[in-house]
C-alpha cells in the first residue's frame, strides 16, 4: 500500500506539471479535456484488446456510456482489436449439448 500511495503521488506531480504546461501553451480547457479522455480510453481499450465490456467495467462506466464516450470522441475500436476477429463456426470447438427448442 506504501508503494502505491508513493506512485500515486508521482503520477498526482506529473499531472499537474503537464497542467501547467498546457495553461502556459494557451490550450482550452475544452480540448484539455477531449484530449485526456480519448488518450485515457484508447489506452484500457488497448490494454482490453478493444473489447469495450471488460474496458467499460475498469473505468467504471456502464458499457452503452462508453460506446456514446467513444462516437463522440471518434475512437475506433476496430483498430484496436488488432486482426482478432471471432473464428467462423466451422473452426470453433462442437458443443455437445445444445438448448432444446419449445
Amino acid at each position: 500500500m506504501l508503494e502505491r500511495c508513493g506512485n500515486e503521488a508521482a503520477v498526482k506531480d506529473q499531472l499537474e506539471a503537464l497542467i501547467f504546461q498546457m495553461y502556459k501553451s494557451n490550450i482550452l480547457y475544452s480540448e484539455a479535456v477531449r484530449e485526456f479522455k480519448k488518450r485515457f480510453i484508447v489506452t484500457v481499450l488497448e490494454e482490453n484488446r478493444g473489447n469495450q465490456c471488460k474496458s467499460a467495467r475498469e473505468l467504471g462506466m456502464h458499457r452503452n456510456t462508453l460506446s456514446r464516450t467513444m462516437q463522440e470522441l471518434k475512437i475506433d475500436v476496430r483498430q484496436l482489436r488488432a486482426g482478432a476477429k471471432r473464428p467462423p463456426r466451422s473452426a470453433r470447438p462442437v458443443t455437445l449439448e445444445r438448448k432444446q427448442v419449445r
